[in-house]
């Protein structure tokens, strides 16, 4: 890297840990229903919700109720949006006279936005109306997110309960998540990605004639679009559906690095708060620094990994006289640093926004956003999901480091037996089980084959991106597979489903499990989980998992793919 580019990355992470604590404290107040400098203004409004609504504020619920009442709120979004999708020809705010979607592809649009997946089968602007975008999928993008933090929530809950069956109230986490942190952060990200050029109105597309014009191509069409009140919550609610197919490498939604360096630390600043939120409610904030520390370590590591490969370009491209960095599907404006540090915040989180052409990456470097994603995405994770995988993963540690040492484990004084245990596994696996599944399945059915746009190793890494990204629900792809077939469209849904409600369902479970045990006060023989070593531990733990997971699928795609670019040069 040269020196601006080391000076951005340097930058970005001072500020995103500068900010991390103070974000941590507020959603730690919010959710714990205490005074924030919002509370003057928007008290009034979240009674008038509840008044609206129904809601009893003083009635809490135990883990079934809570989640009882998620997965309802969650179907009725879904069929909400199903239905505009297949009427939206009917709707207003369509200029463009845009169909309606073909059911299948109805079906996987409204999942994907509703598990906060935001995968894409269709192009944006060619597919869907204002209306849709506007009251749809933008609204989708705020409560799966909170959906997300609220769940969190809850487990954060079991960990504090004593003795209690309690964990809280699903309608005030997700107004409180809502109103209080995603509307207020989303309203200053658009207005500033307005002042650097992101478009934000209600036009019909607009026709212009070519500066160069051939014979056959005289004009162009230019898209118009509601896009910067999408972009910021897309960005910050890890949710990442593009308004345009370029997602964020198009001008109108990142037109300039300051706004793709916003971009990635809206992406980030929500699962690296929570992390300090989870320290504050718990009662010890070290614990909340040393997930953050595993975070980062991670994130750094892939960067780094992800820099090296691309920096030393393709030796096949070096053979024909065009050696160096491979700029294939990257954007000049970010530059190599902006466009990789962009891409593993992206894949560590759910987020799936893209600002370069991950199938246009060397096969380690597409490696390493498909791994970020395989891990169950803990770096930093979706907002809330992340964490409560990350929390997942830490019971899986406590647990294995119990047995060596013939003792039974502890978590933050709730003794971690065999149920947690389970249901660890349970949160950790049952994404990448669907992933190896239903790549395999692929892998047999002929119109699943037909839609790789390569045959061999690359072909297989296309597939298992895809049905990587849609398990863990982060919705980015290497596009050189067409998903807008019906095998796609119905197995991939079912993937989003399984890997969004199964282990959301099971840490409302445990949380539930964990809130009804007494608290062990720490002794000697207690392992401490706020120190160097079990971030240490901890981190390896992910790494074991990951590699005895998917090492064998990653050997025979991008690692084989490797090797024969290589061996060809």
């Amino acid at each position: 890297m040269n020196s601006s580019e080391w000076l951005q990355t340097i930058l970005f992470f001072i500020i995103l840990l500068s900010l991390t604590k103070p974000i941590g404290i507020f959603m730690a107040h919010v959710y714990q229903g205490e005074r924030t400098f919002l509370s003057p203004v928007l008290v009034p409004f979240e009674r008038l919700i509840y008044r609206i609504c129904g809601v009893r504020t003083e009635e809490d619920m135990d883990w079934k109720r809570y989640a009882t009442s998620m997965l309802f709120f969650n179907l009725m979004l879904f069929g909400a949006l199903f239905v505009m999708l297949l009427t939206q020809h009917l709707l207003p705010l369509n200029p463009q006279n845009i169909p309606a979607f073909p059911w299948q592809q109805a079906l996987n649009t409204a999942v994907s936005f509703t598990t906060n997946t935001n995968w894409q089968s269709y192009s944006g602007e060619q597919s869907v109306s204002y209306f849709t975008q506007m009251t749809g999928i933008a609204v989708h993008n705020f409560v799966s997110a909170a959906t997300g933090m609220a769940i969190v929530i809850a487990l954060i809950r079991g960990f504090v309960g004593r003795k209690t069956s309690i964990i809280g109230n699903f309608w005030v986490d997700m107004t409180r998540g809502t109103l209080y942190i995603l509307l207020p952060f989303s309203m200053i990200a658009a207005i500033f990605l307005v002042s650097q050029g992101v478009i934000q109105n209600f036009n019909a597309y607009k026709t212009v004639p070519l500066v160069q014009m051939t014979a056959s191509h005289r004009e162009v069409t230019i898209p118009m679009g509601p896009v910067a009140s999408q972009e910021a919550i897309k960005e910050l609610g890890t949710n990442g559906g593009g308004f345009f197919n370029a997602n964020s490498a198009h001008p109108f939604e990142n037109p300039t690095p300051l706004s793709n360096f916003v971009e990635m630390l809206l992406i980030l600043l929500i699962p690296a708060g929570l992390t300090h939120t989870f320290g504050l409610m718990v009662g010890n904030p070290r614990q909340g620094w040393g997930l953050l520390a595993a975070m980062l370590f991670l994130l750094l590591s892939a960067f780094g990994t992800l820099q090296w490969a691309e920096s030393n370009g393709n030796p096949l491209v070096a053979k024909m006289g065009v050696s160096g960095v491979n700029m294939e599907g990257k954007d000049v404006r970010f530059g190599l640093a902006g466009s990789s540090l962009f891409t593993v915040s992206t894949t560590g989180t759910s987020c799936g926004a893209v600002n370069t052409m991950h199938d246009s990456l060397t096969p380690i470097g597409g490696m390493i956003p498909l791994s970020l994603i395989l891990t169950g995405e803990v770096v930093f994770g979706g907002v809330g999901s992340g964490l409560y995988t990350m929390l997942a993963f830490s019971i899986i540690a406590v647990f294995v480091s119990g047995l060596m040492i013939g003792r039974t484990p502890e978590y933050l004084g709730k003794k971690i037996e065999v149920r947690e245990m389970w249901i660890s596994i349970l949160v950790i696996l049952t994404a990448g089980v669907s992933v190896l599944v239903l790549s395999g399945i692929a892998m047999v059915t002929p119109s699943a084959i037909a839609s790789m746009a390569n045959p061999g190793a690359h072909g297989l890494s296309e597939i298992l991106y895809a049905f990587a990204s849609m398990s863990n629900n982060n919705g980015s792809a290497f596009a050189g597979l067409n998903a807008n077939v019906n095998f796609y469209n119905l197995f991939g849904s079912a993937a989003m489903l399984l890997g969004r409600y199964v282990p959301a369902v099971a840490v409302l479970a445990m949380a539930g499990s964990l809130a009804e045990k007494k608290h062990t006060p720490p002794s000697l023989g207690t392992l401490p989980t706020d120190r160097a070593p079990f971030v240490v531990w901890l981190t390896l733990v992910i790494i074991i998992i990951g590699a005895l997971t998917f090492f064998p699928a990653l050997a025979l795609g991008p690692i084989v793919e490797q090797l024969m670019m290589a061996g060809r040069a």
